[in-house]
């Protein structure tokens, strides 16, 4: 835990920071944040994890407005009914609302939210029960790994079940009434990633196969597929 000075200088930070975009960052864009001062078209809901080494907009390289983005911890989103709240209605807005034409899971290496489904007990799950609750919504995932131990929480499997919970919540988005009626009309797609902190690489995680294909890949299919 951060001590009393440690904690003001983390404000101070921060508030050096929105002096700094309201004096050199603002004006440089101005423009840019003018067209978009009376409403929003953003073109994708991406749903990440609350990570703060993940940075959505860094690795798309989109600016303001471009994404939705919605995130929380181990980027879940639980099956329609089962917790209707935050998640729910983001995706029903993202998609009903503002008419997003995609949707993108992001998973990455070394989550802490899938460390504590593997070793919960390393985890101090149990001292954060809500944690512990939300968690639930990736089990599937955690047992798609089959019988592992705590002592089996390295970095491979950490990143096995972070793919195998990304496809989950693919499964999971396909029972929300907005995004199947979406992907009915041909106007949604659903893709699912996987983002490798320390090399900056990644991967498309495909849904029929389960295995992972290159960005270059993903994008040499999409340019043949006819407009």
């Amino acid at each position: 835990m951060p001590t009393c000075s440690e904690a003001r200088a983390s404000l101070l930070s921060l508030l050096r920071g929105v002096e700094h975009f309201n004096t050199e960052i603002f004006p440089a864009k101005q423009n840019l944040f003018a067209a978009l001062a009376d409403g929003q078209s953003p073109n994708a809901l991406f749903i990440a994890c609350a990570d703060s080494r993940i940075n959505p907009s860094l690795i798309t390289q989109t600016e303001p407005g471009d994404l939705f983005i919605l995130r929380n911890i181990g980027n879940i989103v639980p099956a329609y009914g089962e917790m209707l709240g935050g998640v729910s209605s983001a995706v029903e807005y993202a998609v009903a609302g503002l008419g997003v034409s995609a949707i993108i899971v992001c998973g990455h290496s070394d989550c802490g939210a899938m460390k504590a489904l593997l070793a919960p007990e390393k985890s101090g799950l149990d001292k954060m029960p809500t944690v512990r609750r939300w968690l639930r919504n990736a089990e599937a995932a955690r047992a798609a790994l089959g019988d592992l131990k705590a002592e089996d929480a390295g970095p491979a499997n950490v990143r096995s079940l972070s793919e195998q919970n990304v496809l989950l919540q693919l499964s999971h988005l396909k029972t929300h009434p907005a995004v199947v009626a979406g992907m009915a009309r041909g106007t949604l797609f659903l893709q699912g990633w996987f983002y490798d902190i320390g090399t900056g690489e990644i991967t498309i995680l495909d849904e029929q196969t389960r295995k992972t294909t290159t960005i270059a890949e993903a994008i040499s299919h999409l340019e043949a597929e006819p407009a």
